[in-house]
C-alpha cells in the first residue's frame, strides 16, 4: 500500500511586503519522496508560474531556503526561488512589474506528493496522493503609507510618504527609456521610511510621448518643489533613476549640485547619449535627449566619427564583438564634450551596475564615474555595487527576472537586457537594501551635520 501523506505547508511572513523574504517550508511527506511546488501569482497581463520538485529528507520535509530543487523552472536552494522563476502562462502579456500599487500580488502555492516515490530501498507503495494549497499576499504600499498625486507646475507625479513625522530622507525616483512613473518602487522606499516622489518626464498623463529634447529645466522644478514643499530630511532629495533615469541622475546632480543631496544611479551611463529607442521619430535615435536653456546638450551620437551603425533598429550589429557604446568613445572630443562632469558633484554617490549587462555597459560607466570622483577628492562616500550576472534590468527584489529577452515599450525594437534569471534576482534583492540604508545614510549625515555647524553670534539679532 502506498504511504498516506499529510502534508503542511508553511509560508512566513503569508501576507507581508513585496520587499520581503518569504520562509516556505513543508512537511509531513514521506520520508525520501518528491514533492512538487507550484506557485502562480495574478499580474496585471495575467498570469504568471513556475514549478520545482523538491527530494524530502528523512524526517520527510523540506525547506525551500536550504534544499535545492531536482527538477523545475529552478535548480538553487531559495525560498523565492518560485517567485523570480517565474513565466508567463498562456495567453499572459505584458511586463511582470506591477502598476496599481493599492492591488497587492497574490499568489497561489500548491504542494503534492509525487506518487509512488519515497525510499527504494524499504518495504512499502511510497507516497500516496496528497496535495495542499495557501494563497502569499505580497503588498505593494506599507500600512500608513500615503500617496497624493503631485500635479504643480507642470510637474507629473506621485508621492508616497511613509507614517512618520518630521524631516524624512527623501528620494526623487526616475524612470527609464520606457518612461512613465515608477510608482511601485517609491511605495516601497516609502515602506522603509523614506518619503519617495515617483517623477514622470515622458510617457505619463501631460507629458511628451518620448524622450527627446526633455528640458533639465522640469527637473530643476522638481528639486526646487521638493526643497520647499516637502521638508527634506539633510535640506535636500536624493535623486535615483534606472537606466535612462541613472543618466539623468548623475546628469542632475552635475548641473545642479546645490540642489541635490546625493545620487543612487541604477545601471547608469556616464556621458549623455543620444535619444535612442525611445526617440520621436521625427528626430531619430541620434537626436539630442536633453535640453537647457532650449539649447540641446551635447551627446554621444551627435555626428560621431566612430559610429557607422547603431542597433536600436532591430538590425545586427556588423559583428557580434562590435559595441556602438566602445565604437563612440574613438570620437575623443564628442567623447569629451558629452561626458558627465560628475566631478561637479560633492555628495554622496551610489553607483548600481550588471557585469553582464547587454543593453549598455553600466559597469564601465559606473567604474568611470567613481574614478573620475576619486581623482577629482571627492570625500563623501562613493558605493558601487555590481553584480557578476546581472544585466541591465536590476528591478524590485522578488519579481520575475526571466524577461531578459524584451521589446522595447518605445521603439518595439528586440534587444537583450543580459544576465541570468538567478543573478538579476540577486541583484534585486541586495540592491534595493543597501541603497535603502545607503538613502538614510546620506539623510542622516547631512542632518546631522547641519545641527553640528558652527553658528554665527549674530543670529536672531
Amino acid at each position: 500500500m502506498s504511504a498516506l501523506a499529510s502534508l503542511t505547508l508553511s509560508v512566513i511572513p503569508q501576507n507581508g511586503l513585496l520587499t520581503e523574504r518569504r520562509e516556505i517550508r513543508i512537511s509531513g511527506a514521506v520520508p525520501g519522496s518528491l514533492v512538487t511546488v507550484r506557485a502562480v501569482t495574478a499580474r496585471d497581463g495575467g498570469d504568471w508560474a513556475a514549478q520545482a520538485t523538491f527530494l524530502a529528507d528523512g524526517d520527510g520535509e523540506v525547506d525551500l531556503g536550504t534544499h535545492a530543487p531536482v527538477s523545475g523552472d529552478y535548480r538553487v536552494a531559495d525560498s523565492m526561488g518560485l517567485f523570480w522563476s517565474q513565466r508567463r502562462e498562456e495567453g499572459t502579456t505584458g511586463s511582470a512589474e506591477p502598476i496599481d500599487v493599492a492591488r497587492p500580488l497574490s499568489t497561489v502555492l500548491t504542494a503534492w506528493a509525487e506518487p509512488g516515490t519515497g525510499y527504494l530501498d524499504q518495504p512499502g507503495d511510497g507516497a500516496g496522493a496528497a496535495e495542499i494549497a495557501i494563497e502569499v499576499t505580497q503588498q505593494l504600499s506599507g500600512d500608513g503609507v500615503e500617496r497624493a498625486e503631485v500635479r504643480s507646475g507642470g510637474l507629473v507625479g506621485t508621492l508616497f510618504r511613509p507614517p512618520h513625522d518630521g524631516p524624512l530622507p527623501t528620494v526623487i525616483v526616475l524612470n527609464g527609456s520606457g518612461g512613465g512613473i515608477n510608482e511601485a518602487r517609491a511605495a516601497q522606499y516609502a515602506s522603509r521610511g523614506i518619503q519617495a516622489l515617483a517623477l514622470g518626464y515622458f510617457r505619463a498623463p501631460g507629458l511628451p510621448d518620448h524622450i527627446s529634447r526633455t528640458p533639465l529645466e522640469y527637473f530643476e522644478h522638481a528639486l526646487r518643489y521638493v526643497v520647499s514643499e516637502l521638508s527634506p530630511l539633510g535640506g535636500r532629495p536624493i535623486v535615483s533613476g534606472q537606466s535612462r533615469g541613472g543618466e539623468l541622475s548623475l546628469l542632475l546632480a552635475a548641473t545642479y549640485p546645490d540642489l541635490v543631496l546625493g545620487v543612487a544611479a541604477f545601471v547608469p551611463a556616464a556621458f549623455a547619449f543620444g535619444a535612442q529607442g525611445a526617440a520621436d521619430p521625427a528626430e531619430g535615435w541620434n537626436g539630442p535627449t536633453w535640453t537647457r536653456d532650449d539649447e540641446p546638450l551635447e551627446h554621444l551620437w551627435h555626428d560621431n566619427t566612430g559610429v557607422t551603425w547603431q542597433p536600436w533598429n532591430d538590425e545586427p550589429a556588423p559583428t557580434r564583438h562590435r559595441d556602438v557604446y566602445i565604437d563612440g568613445l574613438h570620437d575623443r572630443d564628442l567623447a569629451r564634450a558629452s561626458r558627465i562632469p560628475i566631478e561637479r558633484f560633492a555628495g554622496p554617490v551610489a553607483c548600481i551596475s550588471g557585469l553582464d549587462d547587454r543593453a549598455w555597459p553600466s559597469s564601465m560607466a559606473s567604474r568611470i564615474v567613481l574614478d573620475t570622483l576619486a581623482r577629482h577628492g571627492h570625500a563623501a562616500e562613493r558605493l558601487h555595487l555590481d553584480y557578476e550576472e546581472a544585466g541591465h534590468g536590476i528591478a524590485l527584489p522578488h519579481l520575475p527576472s526571466t524577461d531578459i529577452e524584451r521589446l522595447h515599450p518605445v521603439s518595439g525594437v528586440r534587444y537583450s537586457n543580459g544576465g541570468t534569471p538567478r543573478g538579476i534576482a540577486i541583484a534585486g534583492a541586495d540592491s534595493f537594501e543597501q541603497v535603502c540604508a545607503f538613502i538614510h545614510r546620506t539623510a542622516e549625515r547631512a542632518a546631522s551635520s547641519a545641527d553640528n555647524a558652527p553658528h554665527s553670534h549674530e543670529e536672531g539679532r
